[in-house]
């Protein structure tokens, strides 16, 4: 079963990136992490129970990885924004079984006593021009959204849109659209300011 788990706003600077969405949203975003093996790092923002938003960038003090980093963050560029969605699996072989092919291979990884398996592109970016989900497999119980401080922002609808659309696999989620059209993809939150669109 395929489950939302968090959103991704990429950005070139993560502290242009954590202001803006502060800005936007009207709360703090938490403390994240650094992430060695990709030559990243992140802020983090509670959606609720079970869900999260990072924001996340290259780490420029960080040694650079000898891979494509997700999210294809090294052919990012321009303003903040929403770039990737990512779902949970109990599986992670099976669902990359019925995932558009170039989802990515597994990659172990860790911060803390957070432990994951996630899929990888091989040239860092995901299938349908980026729009396919990002697959994750958690392993144990510590999840980032159990430890998010509730800033009062929840994701209303999650928008995606791409002419193959189907190829990618259902989510019993009220608030995914899955629609044929022009490739997109966009957020709607509630936040302390009121809706925002991202």
């Amino acid at each position: 079963m395929l489950e939302l788990d968090h959103l991704a706003v990429s950005a070139a600077d993560l502290a242009v990136g954590t202001a803006r969405i502060e800005d936007l949203f009207g709360v703090r975003l938490a403390p994240g992490g650094k992430h060695p093996d990709m030559g990243t790092h992140n802020r983090l923002l509670s959606l609720g129970p079970g869900l999260y938003l990072e924001v996340i960038a290259i780490d420029a003090a960080a040694p650079p990885p000898d891979r494509p980093r997700w999210f294809d963050l090294d052919n990012f560029d321009g303003p903040p924004r929403l770039t990737t969605w990512i779902v949970r699996c109990d599986r992670l072989e099976a669902a990359l079984a019925d995932a558009p092919e170039g989802t990515g291979l597994p990659m172990q990884l860790q911060r803390g006593d957070f432990r994951w398996r996630m899929a990888v592109p091989e040239l860092g970016q995901l299938p349908l021009g980026g729009l396919a989900p990002a697959l994750i497999e958690w392993q144990g119980d510590a999840h980032p959204a159990d430890r998010l401080p509730d800033a009062g922002v929840r994701l209303t609808r999650l928008v995606v849109s791409h002419p193959r659309i189907r190829e990618v696999p259902h989510l019993d989620d009220p608030r995914v659209v899955l629609s044929e059209g022009p490739p997109s993809l966009r957020a709607a939150f509630s936040t302390p300011k009121g809706e925002v669109l991202l």
